[in-house]
């Protein structure tokens, strides 16, 4: 069986106040043309598919249309819970989905219903591969909290829950495996997947950590012995702890500044009776040229001049600015607009190197957190970037929403 593993996709990402729908819907179309290209079987998608638990509508949109046109191609389609999905919002469409071949599995449940028999491709419904779909743990889904525990007891007690979770699941897929041995006459490869940190993984900071329960990393040798281990949650590509069956997938397009220079991928993961026989990374374009340039002004403008090369007037650079000697300037927004005026650019965002970092000092030694409410933390952030009068309101406001919801809601 040949199977296309991703993730991350985060559908729904404002960025900068800049929308990601169009690179999403050129994601989604290339993805249709190498799931025929290389005759994959079935897709995988290890968590974090919607940016939030509330995706705006035409995030809802570009899912649909990847469910109907995979459906279309006689492709499987698994779908798995990350930390930014909502459990409600995925599983709200659950069974409409599955009459259209894709499974969608948001939470964690009884061992045997996580269980996902995928298969080959052309309609039959033959088997090709067993799941062990374990979507983004939550906490609450397999741990008691304990009083009185140390932070080193909490790390060991949730990472004994989630191993024997996995025993679990790995045990219920063993034994499907074997009536599907009995009936078929061939062994039926077995994986798994999961949506968290693993020991030796390096991560970026577009990565918005939510670990699991309190632990900050789980340890490879704690997963089951399946014949591949499909991970998501770490938008770099990379083998885990130098095995080779253990990966990350990689976001498919870069999801900050601190991921431009990545050459992201999705995997074609090759199983057979033995197990796994190959994996082929499948590079993804770049849908919309995203670029980080640094040094001071005489520097900045070559390296901005350079940049807009990749660019277009139809699609213009997104350009991140870090000004260092020079940072002290108050007019370096106006230069910086100088700099690209009449080049195919947008500058999403000028930082100061040094500004920011005497700035955050200088507040550690004259204020605590004590003095200062929510909104003026907020605020003194946003104070540290160069921002368009526009988006500081927007994001001002959409702040103090969300602050006012969860004041609402806890009382």
């Amino acid at each position: 069986m040949r199977i296309l593993h991703t993730s991350d996709w985060h559908l729904g990402q404002h960025f900068m106040g800049k929308s990601r729908q169009a690179e999403h819907q050129c994601l989604i179309d290339w993805l249709l043309t190498q799931v025929d290209a290389y005759a994959a079987d079935a897709v995988l998608i290890a968590g974090d598919i919607f940016d939030t638990g509330s995706p705006p509508s035409y995030a809802r949109e570009l899912y649909s249309q990847l469910v109907v046109r995979l459906h279309g191609a006689g492709v499987a389609l698994l779908l798995l819970g990350g930390n930014h999905d909502s459990v409600a919002t995925l599983g709200e469409s659950r069974g409409l989905l599955a009459c259209l071949n894709s499974t969608v599995v948001a939470t964690v449940d009884d061992p045997a219903s996580q269980v996902v028999v995928l298969p080959l491709r052309g309609g039959k419904g033959e088997a090709g591969c067993i799941v062990c779909a374990i979507p983004f743990i939550r906490p609450r889904d397999v741990l008691q909290s304990q009083a009185g525990q140390s932070a080193d007891e909490k790390q060991q007690s949730m990472r004994a829950a989630i191993q024997a979770y996995y025993q679990s699941v790995y045990e219920a897929g063993l034994a499907r495996q074997a009536e599907l041995k009995s009936e078929l006459g061939r062994v039926v490869p077995l994986i798994a997947t999961g949506h968290l940190t693993t020991v030796g993984a390096t991560s970026n900071e577009s990565v918005r950590e939510i670990y699991v329960g309190s632990l900050d990393a789980y340890p490879t040798s704690a997963f089951p012995p399946v014949d591949y281990i499909a991970l998501g949650h770490i938008h770099k590509p990379q083998k885990v702890g130098g095995l080779d069956h253990i990966r990350y997938c990689g976001s498919p397009i870069p999801l900050g500044f601190d991921e431009a220079r990545q050459q992201k991928e999705m995997l074609l993961v090759d199983l057979g009776a033995d197990g796994l026989t190959a994996i082929t990374p499948l590079m993804v374009p770049r849908f919309q040229p995203l670029i980080s340039v640094g040094g001071n002004l005489m520097a900045l403008a070559s390296a901005i001049t350079a940049a807009a090369l990749e660019g277009s007037a139809a699609r213009p650079v997104w350009l991140e600015v870090t000004v260092a000697e020079d940072d002290y300037l108050s007019d370096l927004p106006a230069r910086i607009e100088v700099m690209t005026q009449g080049l195919p650019v947008e500058v999403l965002r000028v930082r100061r190197q040094r500004g920011n970092a005497a700035a955050s000092m200088a507040g550690e030694v004259t204020e605590t957190l004590d003095e200062l409410s929510p909104h003026d933390v907020f605020a003194r952030r946003l104070a540290q970037e160069e921002l368009t009068p526009e988006l500081l309101v927007a994001l001002s406001q959409r702040y103090r929403a969300i602050v006012t919801g969860l004041t609402e809601g806890a009382t």
